[in-house]
């Protein structure tokens, strides 16, 4: 059963005090999704945690339906770069990362994290292939790279999540 109290507590602990809890069911999954990384993203097939190194989309919609609740953090940054967008990306990312491996020490053995659309915050540059990841235990996918539709996700629990036109828009 889940303590949704012990959570919370971990979550501020960690520094997280935006989210909200949402049934599985609530989370969007959607094979457009998955098109976009495989057209859309330049780091398509260069990381080990991103298509095609993910299972298909059918598979990822199972693996979350294995889920009671889940939580969604929410987060708001002005960057004025790439770099920077990556960093802060990375930086927050590793701090989820820490908060899945307290949240299961816990006693929440089904703990998963997925980190900010990025890629896998543990390394500065993925070296591409699963076989030779130096963190296998703890690379985690992206939602979109579990054909997670975010926006959809994220009005659904009252989060604002648009498309930004340029970079000088908080994201």
């Amino acid at each position: 059963m889940i303590d949704r109290a012990r959570l919370e507590t971990l979550f501020l602990e960690h520094g997280f005090d935006d989210f909200r809890w949402l049934a599985a069911g609530q989370i969007v999954v959607a094979q457009w999704v998955r098109m976009k990384c495989i057209f859309g993203c330049d780091g398509y097939g260069q990381n080990v945690a991103c298509p095609p190194n993910c299972p298909p989309v059918s598979e990822c919609e199972r693996f979350i339906r294995e889920y009671s609740e889940t939580v969604m953090f929410h987060f708001h940054k002005a960057v004025r770069d790439d770099e920077e967008k990556k960093r802060w990306c990375g930086e927050v990312s590793g701090r989820l990362l820490k908060l899945e491996r307290a949240v299961f020490l816990s006693g929440h053995q089904k703990a998963f994290m997925m980190p900010m659309s990025s890629s896998c915050p543990l390394c500065e540059e993925c070296v591409g292939q699963a076989e030779d990841c130096p963190h296998p235990g703890s690379a985690r996918p992206t939602p979109e790279g579990l054909g997670v539709d975010l926006f959809a996700t994220a009005h659904s629990v009252g989060y604002p999540l648009e498309v930004l036109g340029d970079r000088s828009q908080p994201m």
